[in-house]
């Protein structure tokens, strides 16, 4: 039986296009609510917003293509081309990016800017200095290394492999918040800083910004895997636009899915369990932020999915002025002795570095990367991300010899993670982004025992809550 199509009424969809501007996903109450408004069904809804999404998909792929061209090596689906192809309708994980030209290993894919960047906020609070527009360490190498180790007469030879430009280094003349240069002073005014300068309140507890600043680092300690910041440098960057619905529409393509509903999966921060946290940073956030034009992103529903979309999305970024040093060093041409004598003073650097700080070696923070959140996951990654200019610039390098037509994964896991068992990769991505792997390596295991791995087992007494808690505490 032929269905019948729905004709909707111009004042009907006037407000559908309102609403997915806003959110390209509808659920919940929010669904339910506007079908009530529209005197629609909530099916009516729910098709017209999936219909919607894949309308704007294909109208999108022109623009990527224009980007990704300049690569000369991945670009995105169109009708009759299968290099890369978006993911049934409602999946969580990326749209796929494929090779069109064999890529040697080693061979650096793209290099990509974020959308908007932010710094983590104990790594700054704990001295970790970085531009805070691009991430880039403001430490000398020998300042990083002193600083690391809690010894000041520490002296790093080859001074001059250092690259960090002290004296292009700039302040905000208000807020005196640090740049590295001019010009991301600039970029930063212009983009999102106007609306998040703090001016003289930057010290004042009581402003509504480092309200929100304080409950953030009162629910989330280190290790950090995102931060509120990044979500309000998203809303500064649409209050600062002459043109919201261009900057609307970009942060719409990223998956901002608070559930896979198929599948009955629940971002882990977003359980019943943090729900007072997420009630708390709400009204911080929209006593700090709120705009009209936004409206839809201060609601409860419109929070969840911020949150999720930062969360699902936000690549980590790590910038060492030690790093940088220690890689300038690596290409000096010296004498074998000289190398010898430098190996060695690097390397029981870094184990004295280990002692004292631990693994917390960089300034870090995260960003939304259009191309990089097309990327699907695998468990073993031909590809993977790295930021080898101390900024935010993310390079994709190949891993190994990928030839056309084969997609480019990353991975969502650390090197660690991957060597887990299946059960417990996919526990961590299903928390994190809300899909269940089927890469080669875990369609190969898929008959082993849901069990976690050794590792794993031996601290079996602690609970999931206790594993929560490493991302958010009770409030």
């Amino acid at each position: 039986m032929k269905r019948v199509r729905t004709v909707f009424k111009p004042e009907q969809l006037e407000r559908l296009e309102q609403e997915f501007l806003k959110q390209q996903y509808m659920v919940g109450t929010e669904r339910v609510d506007l079908a009530a408004t529209l005197h629609l069904t909530e099916t009516q809804v729910k098709v017209w917003f999936q219909n919607r999404r894949i309308k704007w998909r294909k109208q999108s792929m022109e623009q990527k293509a224009a980007k990704l061209s300049q690569f000369g090596v991945i670009q995105p689906a169109s009708a009759d081309s299968t290099d890369i192809k978006d993911h049934e309708e409602d999946t969580v994980d990326g749209k796929g990016l494929f090779a069109t030209k064999n890529i040697r290993k080693g061979e650096t894919v793209f290099v990509e800017r974020p959308v908007v960047s932010s710094q983590f906020l104990w790594n700054a609070l704990y001295n970790y200095r970085a531009c805070d527009h691009c991430l880039r360490a403001l430490e000398s190498a020998e300042e990083n290394a002193q600083r690391l180790l809690g010894n000041s007469s520490l002296v790093l030879p080859h001074p001059e492999q250092c690259g960090i430009r002290k004296d292009l280094h700039q302040q905000c003349p208000r807020c005196q918040v640090m740049y590295c240069s001019a010009e991301c002073r600039q970029t930063a005014w212009e983009q999102y800083h106007r609306i998040l300068c703090l001016g003289p309140s930057r010290d004042d507890p009581t402003h509504p910004l480092n309200k929100l600043q304080e409950a953030w680092r009162n629910m989330h300690y280190p290790p950090e895997t995102s931060s509120i910041m990044l979500m309000a440098r998203m809303v500064a960057t649409v209050k600062q636009a002459k043109d919201k619905e261009a900057w609307i529409k970009t942060f719409s393509q990223f998956c901002s899915k608070t559930a896979n509903e198929e599948e009955e999966i629940v971002h882990k921060l977003l359980g019943d369990k943090f729900k007072g946290q997420l009630e708390l940073l709400r009204l911080l956030f929209s006593e700090a932020l709120y705009d009209e034009h936004l409206s839809r992103w201060f609601t409860p529903e419109g929070f969840r999915s911020l949150f999720a979309l930062v969360g699902t999305n936000g690549q980590g970024i790590g910038t060492s002025s030690l790093s940088q040093w220690v890689h300038a060093c690596d290409a000096l041409d010296l004498p074998m002795l000289q190398r010898e004598e430098l190996d060695a003073f690097i390397d029981q650097l870094y184990k004295d570095i280990e002692k004292e700080s631990g693994e917390f070696l960089n300034c870090e923070g995260s960003g939304l990367y259009v191309l990089q959140s097309c990327c699907n996951h695998s468990c073993i990654p031909n590809a993977e991300t790295s930021f080898p200019e101390n900024n935010f610039l993310l390079h994709l390098t190949a891993l190994e010899d990928i030839e056309a037509g084969e997609e480019i994964c990353i991975s969502y896991l650390d090197c660690c993670q991957r060597e887990r068992s299946r059960h417990s990769r996919n526990k961590i991505l299903r928390e994190n982004y809300l899909f269940t792997c089927s890469c080669p390596k875990c369609l190969a295991q898929a008959d082993d025992a849901d069990v976690t791995s050794d590792e794993e087992e031996e601290g079996e007494g602690e609970t999931d809550d206790a594993e929560l808690e490493d991302e958010m505490t009770d409030v």
